[in-house]
């Protein structure tokens, strides 16, 4: 075999950062051994990898299909270098949450897990649903937690536990009525950005009643919509995890919508072509555990 992993590290590194600059300066080289690495590897297949266009070197057809061929066997090389260097209780794992998973759950469980295991190192990425799970893809986390559905052949997916997405406000006038969605439509609603697992669940659910809401603002955080919540007093639809508190000392309150009653799974997740270590294994274990205890005390329900 004449191609050399090094020569597959710097093909990839220049797919993704189309720059040979960075790629030298990442990799400790000069800008001229990426290049002939890459006219190298070039001459080896037979084919050009790559199209010349304004300085910048893209993918061409036979670049796209050798890039799919060998990104997974890279991956899987990675990973098994780094299981070798790392034993169960010693490494360094990227763990990734969805919003309402990383602000409500993984902080305290990372925190127990490095506690009890200090030679373990965990790296911990926030992202809303679609972000997570295109560094899972990407191989850039080892295993994601996210809140939102995901139907990807790259993607095994393990649900662990379920979640009650509720209708929440400050606003006293709507406070023990009976109501339907159609009712406060015109309210103001303040939802997630697009790409939130909230948002999808919840506007998934209700598209089948044909009414459309008037939301005046999206925002990125489920913190800042609760600060919102509490001095504007708008609408919004949010995990019963988030407002756990606040429903309890009555700063917000559920509101009562006839009918209503949505549910969404959370998930844990990670690449089909990843190699599982002892290391990894042991902590995606951990946390599987540790997601379902934290929510059946919180009144949700535990691993389906």
């Amino acid at each position: 075999m004449k191609i050399s992993l090094r020569q597959i590290e710097i093909f990839l590194k220049v797919v993704e950062s189309q720059n040979l600059t960075k790629v030298a300066h990442e990799l400790g080289l000069s800008q001229s051994a990426v290049s002939m690495s890459i006219k190298e590897l070039e001459n080896i297949i037979g084919r050009k990898l790559f199209d010349r266009i304004n300085k910048k070197l893209i993918l061409n057809e036979i670049g796209r299909s050798f890039y799919q061929a060998v990104l997974p066997l890279f991956k899987k090389l990675s990973d098994i270098e780094t299981e070798f260097q790392n034993s169960e209780n010693k490494g360094n794992v990227r763990v990734g949450a969805s919003t309402t998973i990383i602000d409500y759950l993984m902080p305290s469980i990372v925190c127990d897990y490095m506690g009890r295991y200090p030679n373990v190192k965990i790296d911990l990425k926030e992202g809303n649903t679609k972000d997570i799970v295109t560094l899972v893809k990407e191989g850039k986390i080892d295993m994601g937690f996210i809140e939102g559905e995901v139907e990807d052949s790259d993607i095994i997916k393990e649900v662990i536990g379920q979640d009650e997405l509720v209708v929440v406000s400050a606003n006293e006038e709507l406070k023990g009525k009976n109501l339907k969605l159609k009712d406060i439509a015109d309210y103001r609603w303040v939802l997630r950005e697009k790409g939130s697992g909230t948002r999808n669940v919840f506007l998934n659910y209700i598209k089948s009643s044909g009414v459309k809401l008037n939301i005046f603002l999206e925002l990125g955080h489920t913190e800042s919509i609760k600060s919102l919540l509490l001095s504007k007093k708008p609408i919004t639809c949010i995990s019963k995890l988030a407002v756990h508190n606040e429903l309890q000392n009555g700063d917000l309150f559920e509101l009562d919508i006839k009918d209503f009653k949505c549910t969404r799974n959370f998930y844990a997740i990670y690449h089909k072509d990843k190699y599982k270590s002892e290391l990894f294994n042991k902590l995606y274990d951990f946390s599987k555990e540790m997601i379902v205890s934290v929510m059946e005390n919180r009144g949700c329900k535990g691993s389906c």
